[in-house]
């Protein structure tokens, strides 16, 4: 198989690293990739939203599946022309991806299906916010309607910081168009859980769980970010939860898109909330989570690729989704200053320590060559993530791998699985 991978982050790395794993594939590209990916795959300098440059390179060729991994060309429709060019793609089609592309969308869905969720209420008129927010309790979370490259979620303590919020998100359109409807929402308490599912349209099959750190400073103090580490399985994801997720949540989005004519097939990641009245769904994403990928695709054990193919057949059903019986914990290396400004083109060493070492891993996120040396490109620069036969020893290696890479301005939390302890 010719395969081609749409996205140039860590995730769309720990994705081509499963990928080169299978015997089913010959030769892979990857639009636009990263320094990382271009050791696994041949990178193409198409950008994920040139949908015409995409269509015609995988036409040209003879591209035999394409597997989208970032969620603005799901939500922009990539998977839908590529059917129309009859080309095999992985993701939902856009009419199904708006489950991650429509925070109000989602919510509503919930509330008519009877998933659990927090409560909540949709504003399109800023005015109407600001008066509904006189009369709220605090905390209070405002949530840009749209995608802003998760960092679109404000939590507001007083009414003043919502205040606040609503100027940024819809006056000032700080998240530009995906500020025009916004969501206030319950501020719920508890552990939060990441559960990445496998979705043919009907069946789902979830994959081992996760913990994220979205929060750019140890103790989850700064600014929200795209990431800074993850830590698989979760503890705090018991038996329990699971089956009470299985019953009240999983099955029921799959069947909620399904009736509403909205077949979802790709992967479907739930961000939940573990309070005291039971699990509640915080988000929904239409794709694989970045850095979640980077701690739970290492662990399975089966072929992704054919995992993928029975998603886009309907025969999920016939797959035994295995993990690993260990755990693996992911602490991004980025630039000082992100999530705001930072700079670019730092040489990077010690990448090649990697290679001599099994069960430890470096996936590219923000990286490029300068000629023969790989140098930084972005906020995150890399997701250093190690295997072990528990969490602490997961952890406790992750953080040795991190001496190995060097470059100016590396930044990283220093608490990525603490939770770890307290379980």
């Amino acid at each position: 198989m010719k395969v081609l991978i749409v996205g140039g982050g860590g995730r769309e790395h720990a994705i081509a690293y499963c990928v080169a794993k299978s015997s089913k594939v010959e030769k892979m590209y990857c639009a636009p990739g990263n320094a990382g990916i271009a050791e696994l795959a041949e990178c193409v300098p198409i950008g994920a939203m040139e949908f015409d440059k995409l269509v015609t390179f995988a036409k040209e060729k003879a591209i035999d599946l394409a597997i989208v991994g970032m969620d603005d060309p799901l939500v922009g429709g990539l998977i839908d022309e590529f059917e129309k060019a009859g080309i095999r793609a992985f993701g939902p089609r856009k009419n199904a991806a708006i489950l991650e592309g429509s925070k109000a969308f989602s919510k509503d869905l919930m509330k008519k299906y009877d998933i659990p969720t927090a409560a909540y209420e949709n504003f399109d008129n800023a005015d109407e916010a600001l008066a509904y927010l006189e009369t709220a309790k605090f905390p209070i979370v405002l949530k840009a309607d749209g995608l802003a490259l998760g960092k679109g979620v404000l939590i507001c303590n007083t009414l003043e910081e919502a205040k606040a919020g609503v100027k940024e998100i819809m006056l000032d359109k700080k998240f530009g168009a995906s500020g025009n409807t916004m969501v206030v929402e319950e501020f719920m308490t508890g552990r939060e859980v990441s559960v990445l599912s496998f979705v043919d349209g009907k069946t789902i099959k979830t994959m081992t769980s996760a913990q994220d750190h979205k929060r750019a400073k140890d103790g989850d103090q700064g600014l929200n970010t795209g990431g800074m580490g993850t830590f698989s399985p979760s503890p705090f994801y018991t038996k329990e939860v699971d089956e009470f997720c299985r019953k009240y949540v999983y099955q029921k989005t799959v069947d909620a898109m399904a009736a509403e004519g909205r077949e979802f097939k790709g992967i479907i990641f739930f961000g939940l909330m573990l309070t005291e009245d039971g699990p509640k769904v915080l988000e929904y994403n239409a794709r694989f989570g970045d850095p979640e990928a980077q701690v739970v695709l290492p662990r399975m054990k089966n072929d992704l690729i054919d995992v993928i193919e029975a998603c886009i057949d309907g025969t999920l059903d016939q797959v035994d989704l295995q993990f690993e019986d260990n755990a693996a914990v992911c602490v991004v290396l980025a630039s000082d200053g992100y999530p705001v400004a930072y700079e670019k083109g730092l040489p990077i060493t010690g990448l090649d320590e990697f290679k001599k070492h099994e069960g430890y891993y470096c996936f590219h996120a923000g990286t490029k060559f300068d000629g023969d040396q790989i140098v930084t490109n972005g906020g995150r620069v890399l997701g250093v993530t190690a295997k072990g036969a528990t969490l602490k020893e997961a952890r406790a290696n992750a953080y040795k791998a991190t001496e190995w890479v060097k470059f100016d301005n590396k930044y990283m939390r220093h608490d990525i699985g603490k939770a770890i302890d307290e379980a």
